[in-house]
């Protein structure tokens, strides 16, 4: 069994790894750090990432997946996974991530793929829904 010590270096090395765009040696030791904490979200999402760039999409969606299961909020998760369908060709399945990721956090690539114009969430306690 690794220290929490090392769980940390070799999580900050698959970052870099993946940053390097060597997805494959990142997930070599994602799958250790997984093994020891198999709750740890955070590599799980890098994990998915790797998966998405190695594009083992079916390991990468069931990744996103588990992601989403435990923190159905998290818009990056959302649009991971719907660029993991769309590669798969589900679009109709992706389009629902999408927006669910552009209502989440409306940031600019988000929103373009969700195919919105823009999008204001409205003002907290505002009564306005937008009719």
């Amino acid at each position: 069994m690794t220290s929490p010590e090392t769980n940390i270096i070799q999580f900050r090395a698959a970052e870099q790894l993946l940053e390097a765009r060597d997805p494959r040696g990142a997930v070599n030791l994602l799958d250790g750090v997984i093994e020891a904490h198999p709750e740890h979200t955070a590599a799980r999402l890098l994990r998915a990432r790797a998966y998405f760039l190695e594009a083992r999409l079916q390991s990468a969606e069931q990744e996103f997946q588990w992601v989403l299961e435990r923190e159905p909020d998290n818009a990056f998760a959302h649009f991971a996974l719907a660029r993991t369908l769309q590669r798969c060709s589900r679009e109709d399945e992706a389009r629902g991530h999408f927006k669910l990721a552009a209502a989440l956090d409306p940031r600019p690539d988000f929103v373009e793929a969700a195919g919105f114009d823009s999008f204001e969430p409205p003002a907290p306690g505002s009564t306005d829904l937008g009719n």
